[in-house]
């Protein structure tokens, strides 16, 4: 897909916004509570992509984290360039701000964690079951479900940590990997 891109294949655009416009909208709806905000930061974040293809490097993650890292650094941008505007003040700018990076946290330690603790989290949470029945749903005893379970959640419970420093939004010249 990188190769792609930087050949300038607009197909190949087109491919990534199919697989990742839900994502980067949804997470800049959720930073900046704001429909034309999250149209725009979604505008912006793949307008990125493609005039930077290069900027994206493996080793430091999914392409799938590297758009959320870009998408919440620019969802964050645009939320404290404009919380003069809205209710509430820059506390609940920062709030939002906190939530949001927990989020992305959380979803980075999803995808990145092994299927089986996923598969695992998925059913306690998505179909609200308990380890007997998730540990049948997935074949193995209720003790390897519960271990799964405590794991995952160990896991997830990273998301919640504070601390980080603000993150500048992205610019043209910005060839970091995610954050």
């Amino acid at each position: 897909m990188q190769q792609r891109l930087a050949r300038g294949e607009e197909a190949a655009l087109g491919e990534l916004y199919d697989r990742y416009a839900s994502l980067v909208h949804g997470l800049a709806h959720r930073v900046t509570d704001d429909d034309d905000a999250a149209d725009q930061v979604t505008r912006e974040v793949f307008g990125y992509i493609w005039e930077n293809p290069d900027a994206y490097e493996p080793k430091y993650g999914s392409l799938r984290s590297w758009i959320a890292a870009l998408t919440r650094r620019q969802a964050v941008h645009r939320l404290r360039q404009y919380e003069h505007r809205g209710p509430g003040g820059p506390d609940e700018v920062e709030a939002r701000v906190r939530e949001a990076n927990a989020a992305a946290r959380a979803d980075f330690i999803v995808t990145s964690m092994p299927a089986p603790l996923r598969a695992a989290l998925e059913l306690a949470y998505r179909e609200r079951v308990d380890y007997r029945r998730a540990a049948a749903d997935l074949g193995v005893s209720e003790d390897e479900a519960r271990r799964r379970l405590r794991l995952g959640l160990q896991m997830l419970s990273t998301a919640m940590e504070p601390g980080g420093r603000p993150e500048p939004p992205f610019e043209q010249h910005d060839r970091r990997g995610p954050a």
